[in-house]
């Protein structure tokens, strides 16, 4: 009898495990800084939208937007300054279906935030 405990009670907690595709839904989106410099905060979208505390070569977490595209208006903070990147429209855009996504953002010599999306 002892022998078939630990597989069925393996069997059930595998049973009981789900993965984050699962249930999606919504559009979630995280950051990851592709930069040199620490980002203290990025607002993508609106400001209801801040990842905060990115450092270099790492991800913020996911965070759940009701719509999204491949590009959005970004906003990051380092130290005192602001580096921003606004679209003009979504003109001919379709936005994002359900799922994870990653904005790769680094920021040039020039000071322009520069967008790498990434389907997770």
């Amino acid at each position: 009898m002892k022998t078939w405990a630990f597989p069925l009670l393996y069997l059930v907690l595998l049973m009981g495990c789900t993965d984050r595709d699962d249930e999606l839904v919504g559009v979630h989106i995280r950051v990851k800084n592709q930069s040199n410099v620490h980002f203290d905060k990025v607002e993508v979208g609106n400001v209801n939208k801040v990842h905060t505390n990115v450092p270099v070569g790492f991800f913020s977490p996911y965070l759940k937007y009701e719509t999204a595209y491949r590009y959005a208006y970004i906003n990051i903070i380092v130290g005192d300054e602001n580096f921003t990147m606004q679209p003009i429209d979504f003109f001919g855009e379709s936005p994002l279906s359900d799922g994870y996504y990653t904005y790769g953002l680094t920021i040039s010599e020039e000071g322009e935030v520069l967008l790498n999306f990434i389907v997770d």
